[in-house]
């Protein structure tokens, strides 16, 4: 089951695919997404027990992320289904319960009352419809529509460049999570980050269960981006939430921020929204969004995801598997490996960043097959990783929760064994896990890491260079 490529693929399993797991995987999927906005509970536990028998009959650890819905902000319904506003009309929105019109209807969420002021802009339907705010009551908002079109009954409600005093983790999202939880998803996504009180909620509710990725979609977390990404363990650049609040032109710019900045931090990055859309329907993707792939690959991300694609497209499969061909082809590229040796951060003054540090060089130096790094938090195999070596990197843990926790960081390969005392062991181990998994042959060499003493988290301070037998 080795992968011979270093990007990561994450794919959101539903309808089209909730029996097609082993399929998957095998075509090229490391980490599984359970999109909490839809399906049971009861849906949600058969998905995870397919792809943990997956697991076990494949023998490679599988992540398995549990993606929140977050608080959804809806306007309410119209007699008729929905109207038609034109440019220039006037639009009332109301807090409370009215029959919904041509001139009105309601807008259940007295956040967004508390912070529109005149002058606020708000988009209905993805953005389809921009209203303007004239004027704001505790109740009322009188608005001018600004771009019309048909508006059907709960469509959603963005309010671009204002943050609200909104939880992101509603009702709904607190069963979710305890549910998520008991069952033992390796990752949780919170949606509608906000600012970094955001996520230290999320943080003091997960604990130590699961690791903690936030998806940036809203243009006010930007403004606490450092911090955010600092606090949290991994990042979703949710494009699609991104391009509804933010002119398009600026979201591939903030793309590469935020991965720039994942990389400096030390932090997995994904790549998320519409990626090959068109597959949803088609057997092929367009060459634009091929091209897209391909650049979040040059950019360095740790993964790439599939939403819809695998979720209800009619060519999930494919989907996974055309993914697979153009990470594959971009990471061959001569260009990805003059911006892949360019783009090494500078490390921290640590004996663990300087082992690491010089892993990558060393590898580089004697031609090794692979880095192995024996750890049991994670956190000696995420450095090396930061580094982008210029071979794969084997990654030999005791904790399966890391392995599966690992599945989504560029360039590794995660391996479950037992627990190991001696520096000694850990290198046998080194060695017949990299003849075993395909890394390396007779008599190359490989260069381990691992910190002494043995199991202390963050204490990465031996590097060894090893021939295998």
């Amino acid at each position: 089951m080795r992968r011979y490529r270093n990007t990561k693929i994450v794919a959101t399993l539903g309808p089209a695919t909730a029996d097609r797991v082993r399929e998957l995987v095998e075509t090229g999927v490391d980490v599984f997404r359970l999109n909490f906005s839809h399906g049971t509970h009861d849906d949600h536990r058969a998905i995870y027990r397919s792809i943990r028998e997956t697991e076990q009959a494949l023998g490679r650890p599988i992540g398995i992320m549990a993606d929140l819905q977050g608080p959804k902000l809806r306007i309410g319904t119209f007699p008729d289904g929905g109207i038609t506003l034109e440019p220039g009309d006037t639009f009332r929105l109301h807090l409370d319960p009215v029959e919904g019109s041509r001139n009105r209807v309601q807008l259940p969420h007295p956040e967004i009352f508390a912070a529109a002021r005149a002058g606020t802009e708000l988009l209905l339907d993805d953005g389809r419809i921009r209203l303007r705010v004239d004027q704001s009551t505790a109740r009322m908002l009188k608005t001018e529509v600004i771009t019309g079109g048909s508006l059907s009954d709960r469509k959603g409600v963005n309010v671009p460049g204002v943050v609200l005093d909104l939880s992101p983790l509603s009702d709904k999202d607190h069963r979710d999570l305890s549910f998520a939880l008991d069952l033992g998803v390796d990752w949780v996504a919170l949606s509608f980050v906000q600012r970094p009180e955001d996520v230290a909620q999320a943080r003091r509710l997960v604990g130590g269960a699961a690791s903690l990725l936030i998806k940036l979609e809203k243009p006010a977390a930007i403004e606490h981006l450092e911090e955010l990404v600092e606090m949290t363990d991994a990042v979703m650049v949710a494009r699609g939430d991104l391009g509804v609040e933010l002119p398009p032109e600026q979201v591939p710019g903030l793309q590469k921020q935020i991965v720039k900045l994942s990389r400096q931090l030390g932090k997995p990055v994904i790549v998320a929204t519409q990626m090959l859309d068109s597959m949803v329907h088609a057997p092929a993707p367009t060459r634009a969004e091929a091209s897209d792939v391909a650049t979040a690959v040059f950019d360095s991300a740790d993964a790439v995801m599939l939403s819809a694609e695998t979720a209800t497209g009619a060519w999930p499969v494919e989907a996974v598997a055309m993914m697979d061909r153009i990470i594959r082809a971009v990471e061959s590229d001569r260009f990805y490996h003059a911006l892949s040796a360019a783009s090494h951060e500078a490390p921290e003054p640590t004996v663990s960043d300087a082992i690491t540090l010089a892993a990558r060089q060393v590898a580089e130096t004697v031609s090794a097959s692979c880095i192995v790094t024996y750890t049991v938090s994670g956190s000696t195999t995420l450095r090396a990783a930061r580094e982008r070596p210029p071979v794969p990197v084997l990654c030999i843990t005791s904790s399966l929760r890391t392995a599966r926790r690992l599945a989504i960081t560029w360039g590794v390969h995660a391996v479950h064994i037992p627990r190991e005392e001696r520096f000694s062991a850990v290198v046998v181990r080194a060695t017949e896990s990299a003849l075993a998994e395909g890394f390396a042959r007779s008599g190359d060499k490989i260069v381990v890491t691992a910190g002494v003493p043995m199991g202390t988290p963050g204490s990465t301070n031996v590097l060894r260079i090893e021939r295998v037998p």
